[in-house]
């Protein structure tokens, strides 16, 4: 028995980092955008024993630890639930690493995803993203793969489909720049300071998409683009390109920009 996936990344739409809580995460604001680019590739197999086998890009495991790697740990809570045979975990690496596009976590939800229909499981797709916002904040929303609204550390997820977002797949087309250059989310958040005021995200992504810019920021950006001004050069480039609106995804350091598709 096996199955074949092809885990997505997403991109963030605005981030905004609002207050730093009591458990150490921080309160954010943010829209998970779902996109088609660097798409893994994830093939789950019943074996003898479990295992974790890499391809694509290469990706040192956490430590060296098999255990510590977010797919393993995604098969071992179902495991503990419904006694799962072993199984092979084969990963085509596409999505960049460390580029704030949710490689790691995209792949841990489909894994559970994976393991629910190899092994007829029969968990909701509320379920599955109970058990995915065990290993992450933003895994529950790779679970839904729809545009979601992200609130709290990111796991408290809202469909959020105003025109603008809903017309991005047909009126748009996005383009994304991977630098290949790591950057920590923790270092990331530990040098901003949240902010709280300004409009809510969700009443700024009703304005069309050509009034984003300047208003549906990364709070990310400041301080990520102050240590690596070669990333703030991407996102000016991808507007010198004509893009309507460009920002960077998560904590860096890929960049994307949004283009008006040719009539």
């Amino acid at each position: 028995m096996n199955i074949v996936l092809y885990p997505q990344p997403k991109i963030n739409i605005g981030l905004r980092v609002l207050a730093r809580r009591d458990d150490g995460y921080h309160d954010i604001e943010t829209l998970f955008y779902p996109v088609d680019s660097y798409t893994d590739i994830l093939e789950i197999i019943e074996a003898d024993s479990v295992s974790m086998n890499y391809f694509g890009t290469v990706y040192e495991l956490p430590g060296g630890d098999m255990e510590k790697e977010l797919c393993v740990k995604a098969y071992r809570l179902l495991q503990k639930e419904f006694d799962l045979p072993p199984v092979g975990i084969y990963l085509c690496k596409n999505i960049p690493v460390g580029a704030g596009m949710g490689g790691g976590s995209s792949d841990a939800a489909w894994t559970l995803r994976g393991l629910n229909d190899l092994f007829c499981l029969g968990l909701s797709m509320e379920q599955l993203a109970s058990y995915a916002s065990q290993l992450g904040s933003d895994c529950p929303f790779f679970i839904h793969g729809i545009p979601m609204l992200g609130r709290g550390r990111g796991e408290i997820l809202t469909p959020c489909c105003p025109d603008s977002v809903a017309g991005l797949k047909e009126r748009y087309h996005i383009k994304i720049v991977a630098p290949g250059i790591h950057v920590s989310t923790a270092g990331a958040y530990a040098s901003l300071t949240p902010d709280s005021s300004g409009k809510g995200l969700e009443k700024l992504l009703e304005l069309p998409v050509e009034q984003w810019r300047e208003r549906v920021i990364n709070d990310f950006e400041k301080t990520v683009f102050a240590r690596h001004p070669e990333i703030a050069r991407i996102k000016q480039s991808l507007y010198d390109e004509g893009a309507v609106y460009a920002s960077m995804s998560g904590s860096g350091s890929a960049v994307y920009g949004i283009f008006r598709n040719s009539l």
